[in-house]
């Protein structure tokens, strides 16, 4: 199977080479921000045409979720009709799509996890430029995985882990959000459960590392796993800690919809154990 992949540096798009590069089924074509610039109708259509793959893993995306609210042409371009694009040239060489979404597409209001069947109301322009390129993609073609996942962090590039281990080495007192429910999820079990998903039926899933915290209770892990004093992080609610896009309060993603396909997911406590131990990438 021929995969091309987009955002192929990004944390995610790192890991699916990982884990995809393994397998000597998949022949990938990987393209980095640089290299294909998804705005671009004529370049998609060139690149598609060229490789004509079996299916296109869509990992490239504007996720500076503050940076949206101000840069909202930018957010629409790519989140939206970057994907749209993608879409339609996978469509014309008869291949498959995979398009990474977000449980910011969902208002935070429910008390348990969001299922497929839940109605999104995003908050933010991020929310609502990923909830368009869901549509635009499932409008133009039916044969696609739309994949909501949430709180991501991997080995490649900067994120809330590293973070706060950046903090945590200077031994000082900082403040993280405790208002905010959500599920981390590591890249590298999300490019596993993505590889297990190709060849299942088509459809909306959830997928993220089981279980839930609030960012808080996240950071505090993170420190105490890493051999770090955890009181170093102190709680702070997200009105006083002061951000410019409006996060959902709560924003768990139930993960019943891979569950009844076989894809099982670990629980975020031991996949951030084996992120901080560097755990050597399984081929299964």
């Amino acid at each position: 199977m021929k995969i091309l992949i987009t955002g192929a540096k990004g944390q995610l798009g790192n890991d699916l080479i990982k884990i995809l590069g393994a397998d000597t089924r998949f022949e990938l074509i990987p393209f980095s921000k640089a290299e294909l610039d998804i705005t671009d109708e004529n370049k998609v259509n060139e690149a598609v045409r060229s490789v004509k793959p079996n299916l296109v893993i869509h990992a490239a995306a504007y996720t500076a979720v503050d940076d949206c609210e101000s840069n909202r042409k930018k957010a629409f371009e790519v989140n939206s009709f970057g994907a749209y694009y993608v879409a339609k040239a996978a469509k014309e060489v008869g291949a498959a799509m995979v398009y990474i979404s977000t449980d910011f597409i969902f208002n935070g209001k429910k008390k348990e996890p969001y299922t497929v069947n839940d109605a999104p109301d995003p908050l933010s322009i991020y929310g609502k430029s990923k909830l368009l390129g869901e549509r635009l993609v499932q409008l133009v073609l039916k044969e696609c995985y739309i994949v909501r996942t949430a709180w991501l962090y991997g080995q490649n590039g900067e994120n809330f882990v590293k973070t706060m281990l950046h903090l945590a080495k200077k031994d000082r007192e900082f403040f993280v959000v405790n208002d905010q429910m959500g599920s981390p999820t590591y890249t590298k079990d999300l490019a596993i459960a993505i590889k297990q998903l190709i060849g299942k039926k088509f459809g909306l899933y959830h997928i993220s590392n089981t279980g839930s915290c609030s960012w808080f209770t996240f950071a505090q892990s993170i420190l105490s796993m890493a051999g770090y004093n955890p009181a170093l992080v102190k709680p702070i609610s997200t009105k006083d800690y002061g951000v410019v896009a409006q996060r959902p309060a709560f924003s768990v993603l139930s993960t019943a919809s891979i569950e009844k396909e076989g894809i099982q997911m670990r629980h975020w406590q031991a996949a951030l154990q084996k992120f901080l131990e560097k755990e050597e990438y399984e081929y299964d």
